[in-house]
C-alpha cells in the first residue's frame, strides 16, 4: 500500500529542518511561519515545531545584533579619534542593520501576540512564548533610543513577568515598589496565575532559560547588576537543590543553561571597573 503523502505542514516543517541544516535562516524563518499558517483554529504548534520557531529567529536576529555591535564598536572607535566623515558613513550603515532588527523583531512579535500565545494550552508553551515575547522586545531595547527605548523595555519586563506569574513571591515587596514606582510607573501589573511557578520546576529548562534572559535584561537594559545578581543566584540555587529529581531528558539542556547562570554571576559579580568584555550569556537557541 503507498505510503500516505505529507501535509503541507510536514512538508514545511521538514525544508525548515533542511534549511537549519544548510544554515540558510532566513528560509527556514519562511518555512516555519507557513507552518504557523497552517495551524488553522488555534492548533498548537508542537513542541519540535515551536523549537524549529525558535532556532530560526533567534539565528536570523542573532546575525544582526552581532552585526550592530560590531558596528557600534567601530563608530565609537572612530568617534574617538575625530573622523566625523566615517562616522557619519558608518552611522548610515548602523540605520540599515537597525531596520533589519526591526523588521525581524516586529515580525516574530506579530506572530506570538496574534497566533502563538493565545493558542498555548500547556504551561510551559506559555511560558516559552511569553519568554520569546520578552527576547524580542529587549532585542529591541539593545538599539532604540528615548521614549522607543523606554516602551520596549516596557514591554520586556511586561513579558517576562507574565511568563514569571506563578513567581509572585520570587520578587520582593520592596523591588515591585522600585518597578511600580521608578522604572515604568506607567507599566500596568496584571499576571494570571496558572503558569510558570505552579506548573514548572525550578530545573526545568523553560523557567532556567527565562531566569537566565530576564537577569541579563535586569543587567544590560535597566543596568541594575544587584537585581540580576538576585535573580540570576536564587533560579540557580533553587535548581541546585532540586537537581536530584532532574529526569535525564532534560538533564543536558537544564545544566548547560544553570552553568550559564553560573558564568554571568561569575561575570557580574567581579570587579565591574575593570570593563569586562567577555560576552554575557543568554538561553540557548530552544529550551526543550
Amino acid at each position: 500500500m503507498a505510503a500516505a503523502s505529507s501535509s503541507p505542514r510536514e512538508e514545511n516543517v521538514y525544508m525548515a529542518k533542511l534549511a537549519e541544516q544548510a544554515e540558510r535562516y532566513e528560509e527556514m524563518v519562511e518555512f516555519m511561519e507557513k507552518v504557523v499558517a497552517a495551524a488553522e483554529g488555534g492548533e498548537e504548534l508542537t513542541i519540535e515545531e515551536r523549537n524549529l520557531l525558535s532556532v530560526a529567529y533567534k539565528n536570523v536576529i542573532g546575525a544582526r545584533r552581532a552585526s550592530w555591535r560590531i558596528i557600534s564598536s567601530i563608530e565609537q572607535k572612530e568617534e574617538s579619534r575625530g573622523n566625523d566623515g566615517h562616522v557619519s558613513t558608518i552611522r548610515d550603515y548602523r540605520s540599515k542593520i537597525e531596520t533589519e532588527l526591526s523588521s525581524i523583531c516586529d515580525g516574530i512579535l506579530k506572530l506570538l501576540d496574534s497566533k502563538l500565545i493565545g493558542s498555548a494550552t500547556s504551561g510551559d508553551s506559555k511560558v516559552f512564548y511569553l519568554k520569546m515575547k520578552g527576547d524580542y522586545y529587549r532585542y529591541l531595547a539593545e538599539f532604540k533610543t528615548g521614549s522607543e527605548r523606554k516602551e520596549a523595555a516596557e514591554n520586556t519586563l511586561s513579558a517576562y513577568k507574565a511568563a514569571q506569574a506563578g513567581y509572585r513571591n520570587y520578587f520582593p515587596n520592596l523591588e515591585m515598589k522600585y518597578y511600580k514606582e521608578t522604572v515604568i510607573p506607567s507599566l500596568t501589573f496584571s499576571f494570571s496565575q496558572d503558569i510558570a511557578n505552579g506548573e514548572l520546576a525550578p530545573t526545568h529548562p523553560i523557567r532556567l532559560g527565562l531566569a537566565l534572559n530576564f537577569s541579563v535584561f535586569y543587567y544590560e537594559i535597566l543596568n541594575s547588576p544587584d537585581r540580576a545578581c538576585n535573580l540570576a543566584k536564587q533560579a540557580f540555587d533553587e535548581a541546585i537543590a532540586e537537581l536530584d529529581t532532574l529526569g535525564e531528558d532534560s538533564y543536558k539542556d537544564s545544566t548547560l543553561i544553570m552553568q550559564l547562570l553560573r558564568d554571568n554571576l561569575t561575570l557580574w559579580t567581579s570587579d565591574m571597573q575593570d570593563d569586562s568584555a567577555e560576552e554575557i550569556k543568554e538561553a540557548p537557541k530552544a529550551d526543550e
